[in-house]
């Protein structure tokens, strides 16, 4: 059984479209039209245990919204979703001792405070030996490069090392599936590359399964096994690489060894189907796809070879 089983899962908010200017403010008083939008539509996917999955998308597709209900901060519209065997929104407390989540841009340390004290605060609630939070927290700590900062308070931290602390404080329980939205949102090449070693150890030690969501693409191809790309709310294509490893060690998104046994099936509870071309706006002009130099929009000079001739 897997998991993490997601099927049709969706979820919509009913927004007031309100007509612009003072006399539209006095028309809201006494009638006001409302619009229903989607932000996630009857999404599916499984998650193994043990698995490290890029959630891949637009800014807008439906990504946090996702993970938020599989934290049970949000109810769903409808679906049904089964993490760890529980049912999220419930949040019965067997599950959130379980599972972490981490916003990139959202901040669970006390901002006035020193690391520490918030780390000391987050122990407390999930009962841990003092021991066993002082080995974690110096093991962690050691690991990321902040052993040294987590007396200091957190607003006077950089954004690399406050992110590095809220790691720490996601993980100090030793969550089995861990949930991450764009940890790396802002951070240097240097800072980036820590947390991504940090993130690819803690998986293969712990075995802790984890939904990765990140714009940069470096995070996905270092990191994950495969990847489910979602789009305007909805899952339209799930690729899993080579039995080789990672997305990065030589594996080709979408390969796979043999014919593959048909056609790609979109929505695929499983999301094993092989990826498929997807015409796209902003890839192709209005007059049809573009043969040569840059595509619509992109400007500047192009490398030699590459459909333009060399400078003389």
């Amino acid at each position: 059984m897997a998991l993490i089983d997601v099927q049709g899962l969706t979820r919509s908010f009913r927004t007031y479209k309100k007509a612009p200017g003072f006399a539209g403010a006095l028309k809201g008083l006494f009638h006001r039209d409302y619009e229903t939008v989607f932000a996630v539509r009857d999404v599916s996917f499984r998650v193994e245990e043990g698995e490290f999955v890029g959630f891949l998308g637009p800014n807008g597709a439906g990504k946090t919204t996702t993970l938020k209900m599989l934290a049970g901060l949000l109810h769903p519209t409808s679906g049904t979703a089964s993490v760890l065997g529980y049912v999220p929104w419930e949040r019965a407390d067997g599950y959130r001792r379980q599972f972490a989540l981490l916003l990139g841009q959202k901040n669970q340390l006390w901002w006035d405070l020193p690391a520490r004290d918030s780390l000391e605060l987050n122990g407390r609630i999930y009962g841990l030996e003092p021991s066993v939070f002082e080995r974690r927290v110096d093991e962690m700590g050691e690991l990321l490069g902040v052993r040294d900062k987590l007396s200091t308070a957190v607003r006077e931290l950089s954004l690399g090392e406050r992110m590095k602390c809220e790691l720490i404080a996601a993980l100090l329980h030793e969550p089995r599936v861990l949930f991450l939205d764009e940890p790396t949102i802002g951070l240097d090449v240097v800072s980036q590359k820590v947390v991504r070693d940090f993130l690819r150890e803690h998986n293969r030690r712990r075995k802790t399964t984890i939904l990765l969501t990140s714009h940069y693409m470096a995070d996905i191809q270092e990191l994950c096994d495969r990847v489910v790309i979602i789009d305007r709310g909805t899952v339209f294509l799930g690729v899993r690489p080579r039995p080789a490893g990672r997305m990065g060690r030589g594996a080709r998104a979408g390969a796979r060894d043999g014919p593959p046994e048909g056609p790609p099936r979109l929505g695929d509870p499983d999301l094993q189907g092989a990826p498929r071309p997807v015409a796209r706006e902003g890839l192709r002009g209005r007059g049809g796809s573009h043969r040569g130099g840059h595509p619509p929009g992109l400007r500047g000079p192009m490398r030699p070879g590459a459909g333009a001739q060399p400078p003389r």
